[in-house]
């Protein structure tokens, strides 16, 4: 299921809520995203901007209207990640972010999981590679 933005009415009725998990969130105003594929040491940023609203609201919900470049993280958001990725006992995680006005970086989630290939293939950073290293015990 695709990020909504709720309004007060859709809060309203509330039956059924209890039946499945839900995350809800504040919205956050965003110029872009950023997937942050952190492998070992090593921390590899995509800029993730929507062309379309659907695509604005959850990037998931169009891809085809994304665009992709690579970024720098700010060295706040890359200590606070390695902090996180070593409190967890993460070696590997696909954490998201919400990037807005004036480059405020905005955490969402990091997904011990999470995909990595399509960020791979539209912006060349040697993701495969760091895993591959990261495997055989080089850093």
């Amino acid at each position: 299921m695709y990020t909504k933005r709720l309004t007060r009415d859709d809060l309203h009725d509330l039956r059924g809520i209890d039946t499945t998990a839900h995350l809800f969130q504040g919205w956050v105003p965003k110029e872009y995203e950023v997937r942050l594929t952190v492998v070992g040491g090593r921390m590899f940023a995509a800029a993730i901007r929507a062309g379309s609203d659907a695509g604005y609201e959850d990037w998931r919900s169009d891809y085809g209207s994304l665009t992709y470049s690579t970024t720098s993280v700010p060295t706040p958001v890359a200590d606070g990640m390695r902090r996180l990725m070593r409190r967890l006992g993460l070696r590997y995680g696909a954490a998201d972010f919400v990037v807005g006005p004036g480059d405020e970086w905005t955490f969402l989630e990091v997904n011990p999981c999470g995909q990595w290939d399509w960020i791979q293939g539209a912006t060349g950073l040697p993701i495969a590679e760091a895993i591959a290293h990261d495997l055989e015990g080089a850093t």
